[in-house]
């Protein structure tokens, strides 16, 4: 479609108005990009962008993010213009409680989000994982006859992205797996929240992206007709991952703060009145679209509706010439049984003694089989993570059909790429690493959790027990530390068929993500509990272990490892006592009172916790008149098993806690 200049002159205007009067309105806010980048929102949602705003989740729809997500009147002054469902009345509720437009973007919440950005950097990576999945499916889906995913990835960032080293991890990555559907483009304005740019940076980024193996360009990113054919050259592109470095003025159309610091934020909302006048608005109609921009993207709208329909007929053909790949791609939208996961999962030999890493590989393999769509992925460390799907191989540029992705050594891209892979909605993504790097990852598991994306962490190296590599890759702290992020399930499996039921549980779960933290020393099956016992109580959380035979008059809890010291020790406490096994707080948090009483009933009061880590958590299962023994210290350089007798995490230590109370 030709490019109607004019008309888009007029609606980036209006597009800076409504974010100028947003902005004002609330007193909150950030006028910069909004106001910079308005050419760019015409021109992508006015003109290049393949989407239908009647349905946001249309499978072969070019996904735009935001990265840059505290320039959030950006992408909702473009949504509403479009015509997705985000009325009017919601941009003049900017910022407002319970409205479908927040201060930054947030997945779930507005139709046409297609991320949850605002800490700087996620969305470049968040971006490389939805061109990620778009590649795979389409290795996967598309056949000679049928195309019917060949979409592309815009994502616009600014300086404060790029800064970030999640970006540099992500877009390394894209380069070396020539993720050639992925568009970036740089709001490069020279301006940084506190200053000039050159403040803080120095390089060259055309020459950083090319070196790296990107496609750049330099444009002005104020001129539609050379952003329009950036963008067209871009999506014609093969090979490579492409930049368009767009040249702006920060805060353009506010002269008082335009290419300053000063125009990052709100502090141009102030001159709002002569900005307004300066744009061409009516100075007695906030909020004013004017009718002609109105039908413009009416019209547009139509001709994406078109396009939609001609795919629509495209996607019909393919069901019906291809059923098996029509239902594979279907179960997308059906969350897996846990039921149905273990009973596909074969038991383990009553004498085995293995790591539960080294149980999770085997349960791995068969519900890889089961679950198609389950891809995982690690950061150079397949061998010691062990979640490698042996049926399948690499993916790559010559296997994009490959369920084992090699993320190198970047473990916060790694999973905030992962977060990309689940906001796509197509595959589960599953990702690994050794559990002290989870500090790495922490910001994506964060915002994993907030958007309730089902991601899959295989932690490993759980705890003390890692030994002789010493404090630096002994996480004492670390299952506490994410015990704590609301809606973050940390499940920690005490031997291999608990390691059964956690991959279940984990796997059954589609509204949240959930790690699995995983032991690099080898664990005794506990065949005191029955198996189905330890297979099914993991999903709620805790569960009766064994249960006392006499009187109720201890009861011991223990996590993951330790689980077997408090199994043995109740055997000499004798037949009063209680063992339950807590493999992830969370779950059984959310069970209800009931099932908690019947687990920890509030009249027996002496209790004793054990967990080769920090004691805190613990307390508000045993109470203040309880024990926990723990590791509220770092670890040391030995081997395992001598660490864990030196820092007092032995069946003795219980034992000597449960009588002294």
């Amino acid at each position: 479609m030709p490019l109607q200049t004019d008309l888009l002159a007029l609606a980036a205007n209006q597009a800076r108005g409504l974010a100028i009067d947003a902005v004002h309105k609330c007193n909150s806010g950030h006028l910069g990009l909004p106001l910079g980048c308005a050419e760019i929102g015409a021109v992508l949602f006015g003109n290049v962008l393949s989407h239908n705003p009647d349905a946001p989740r249309w499978l072969n729809r070019d996904r735009f993010v935001l990265s840059a997500g505290h320039g959030s009147m950006f992408i909702y002054s473009w949504l509403h213009l479009s015509g997705y469902d985000l009325p009017l009345e919601e941009l003049k509720n900017f910022r407002v409680l319970h409205s479908k437009t927040p201060g930054h973007p947030e997945f779930h919440e507005t139709p046409g989000v297609e991320c949850t950005t605002g800490p700087l950097g996620q969305g470049i990576a968040n971006a490389t994982g939805l061109a990620l999945s778009q590649q795979a499916a389409a290795a996967r889906f598309n056949t000679p006859e049928h195309t019917i995913i060949d979409s592309h990835v815009i994502a616009l960032a600014g300086d404060g992205c790029m800064q970030e080293g999640v970006a540099l991890e992500a877009i390394s990555f894209a380069a070396h797996q020539k993720l050639d559907n992925l568009i970036l483009i740089y709001d490069s304005n020279d301006v940084t929240l506190d200053a000039m740019a050159n403040k803080s940076q120095s390089g060259d980024d055309a020459k950083r992206f090319k070196a790296l193996g990107w496609d750049v360009q330099v444009i002005d990113g104020h001129d539609m007709v050379v952003i329009a054919k950036a963008v067209a050259k871009a999506k014609k592109a093969t090979g490579k991952p492409q930049l368009i470095i767009a040249k702006t003025t920060i805060a353009k159309g506010i002269p008082e703060v335009a290419g300053t610091a000063k125009g990052h934020g709100e502090g141009g909302a102030k001159f709002s009145e002569a900005a307004r006048a300066g744009l061409g608005l009516p100075a007695d109609q906030h909020f004013f679209v004017s009718d002609d921009v109105r039908t413009y993207f009416a019209d547009h709208k139509k001709r994406l509706v078109r396009t939609y329909k001609k795919w629509n007929k495209t996607f019909e053909a393919w069901k019906a010439a291809n059923p098996e790949k029509a239902a594979l791609l279907d179960s997308r939208n059906t969350a897996p049984s846990a039921a149905h996961l273990l009973e596909k999962t074969p038991l383990f030999p009553s004498d085995a003694k293995l790591a539960t890493r080294a149980a999770g590989q085997q349960v791995l393999q068969a519900v890889a089989t089961e679950l198609p769509l389950l891809i995982g992925g690690s950061a150079d460390l397949y061998g010691s993570t062990l979640n490698y799907i042996a049926s399948d191989k690499d993916f790559d540029e010559t296997n994009r059909a490959g369920r084992n992705i090699r993320f190198g050594i970047r473990e916060h891209a790694m999973a905030s790429i992962a977060n990309g892979v689940a906001y796509d909605g197509i595959f589960r993504p599953s990702v690994a690493t050794f559990l002290v790097f989870a500090d790495y990852s922490r910001p994506a598991m964060r915002l994993a959790a907030l958007a309730k994306l089902p991601v899959l962490y295989i932690y490993t190296h759980d705890s003390v027990g890692v030994g002789e590599d010493g404090p630096t890759h002994q996480p004492v702290e670390t299952v506490s530390g994410l015990r704590v992020i609301p809606g973050f399930d940390v499940i920690r499996p005490g031997d291999p068929e608990e390691t059964a039921g956690a991959y279940a549980a984990a796997l059954e779960r589609v509204d949240g993500p959930t790690l699995l933290a995983l032991t690099r020393q080898a664990l005794p099956l506990l065949n005191d509990i029955p198996v189905d016992v330890r297979r099914n109580g993991v999903a709620q959380g805790a569960y009766v272990a064994v249960k006392e035979t006499a009187e109720l008059t201890h009861i011991l809890l223990a996590s993951g490892s330790e689980l077997q010291y408090a199994v043995n020790a109740a055997k000499i406490l004798g037949a009063g006592v209680r063992v339950v096994s807590v493999p992830c707080f969370e779950r059984f948090n959310r069970q209800s009172a009931d099932y908690r009483e019947s687990v920890l009933p509030a009249a027996c009061r002496k209790r004793v916790a054990i967990e080769a880590g920090v004691t805190g958590l613990w307390f508000q299962y045993v109470g203040l008149d309880g024990k926990v023994i723990g590791i509220d210290r770092f670890g040391m350089s030995a081997p395992g098993a001598t660490v864990f007798k030196e820092l007092g995490i032995t069946t003795e230590a219980v034992v000597s806690a449960a009588q002294a109370l």
